[in-house]
């Protein structure tokens, strides 16, 4: 019988198994490829508190191995189904079953692509997908962000503070994105809008260095020398093995406040699978604390 079983090892996960084992308490971590999670494509972080600057692969690699140093287990399974009973938890997975006392969902959310060819080969030398992590590195240089919501009109906005050149592509002739951003946007003459126009390939030796963009409804082809292209097309939560579990959200974030309390039991969520409107690594890791130590409180 375990304490806590965090399904997840990404940043939220493993800050969770730091407190988590630090309390006492016996901690499994259950993820279904590699720990890390998203900040492992992070060429360097230089906006995490009391950190300068690290590459993501060594902050993962750091936390990864404070979390075994408390006490922590972890194991490379998937986590198919979690069933509640009335004083444990059964978790499910791709191996074996597992019972505790509390779960942490930690699952996180993974960036939508936009499948073009090359993408993932440029990932952390050109493409990024938060611009609030990666912006500065771009400084007085041209760049573009792909999108029509709200992310993508921010992370112009953001950017504009930064680079000499800034290109908004949207596939449609309007945005879905708040008139106030996108009244902020006009008034910035280095903001370019490229409307009704879609990312057709990534242009570059080793880093990207410019994009084609193909114009509708003519097909006609343009290409924009770039150093950057931020892509904020979105979230795609990975909650459904608890969707009979735990309340979700239209859009299939787990319903959970600051205090990551899910709608059972002594089931709670932490990091980017949750409803919030910040995601970035300091709030992942302050999940991660929050949900480890209201598991504790849970446990007495």
């Amino acid at each position: 019988m375990y304490d806590i079983i965090i399904a997840g090892a990404g940043t939220a996960g493993l800050s969770a198994a730091v407190y988590g084992a630090r309390a006492g308490k016996r901690v499994l971590v259950l993820e279904k490829e590699v720990y890390g999670g998203q900040i492992m494509s992070a060429s360097v972080v230089e906006n995490y508190p009391g950190i300068r600057k690290i590459s993501g692969y060594e902050f993962a690699q750091g936390l990864y191995e404070q979390a075994m140093e408390q006490g922590a287990e972890i194991k490379y399974e998937k986590v198919q189904k979690i069933q509640d009973s009335e004083s444990y938890k059964t978790v499910h997975t791709s191996l074996s079953a597992y019972d505790s006392r509390t779960v942490i969902l930690a699952s996180g959310a993974k960036n939508r692509h936009l499948q073009v060819a090359r993408e993932e080969e440029l990932t952390g030398k050109g493409i990024s997908y938060c611009a609030t992590c990666d912006g500065a590195f771009y400084r007085g240089k041209d760049v573009a962000v792909v999108g029509g919501g709200n992310t993508a009109l921010e992370d112009a906005l953001f950017l504009s503070g930064y680079c000499r050149k800034v290109y908004l592509i949207h596939r449609r002739d309007q945005f879905r994105g708040e008139k106030r951003l996108q009244d902020s946007l006009r008034e910035k003459e280095h903001v370019i809008w490229v409307l009704e126009s879609h990312v057709a390939a990534l242009n570059g030796t080793g880093y990207l260095e410019s994009v084609t963009i193909e114009q509708e409804p003519d097909k006609g082809k343009k290409e924009l020398a770039v150093s950057a292209l931020f892509i904020a097309i979105g979230q795609e939560p990975d909650n459904q093995p608890f969707a009979s579990l735990v309340e979700l959200d239209a859009h299939g974030y787990i319903k959970a406040a600051e205090d990551c309390r899910t709608s059972a039991e002594g089931i709670f969520a932490a990091g980017d699978c949750r409803t919030k409107t910040v995601r970035q690594l300091t709030t992942a890791a302050a999940d991660g604390a929050a949900a480890a130590l209201a598991a504790c409180a849970y446990i007495g």
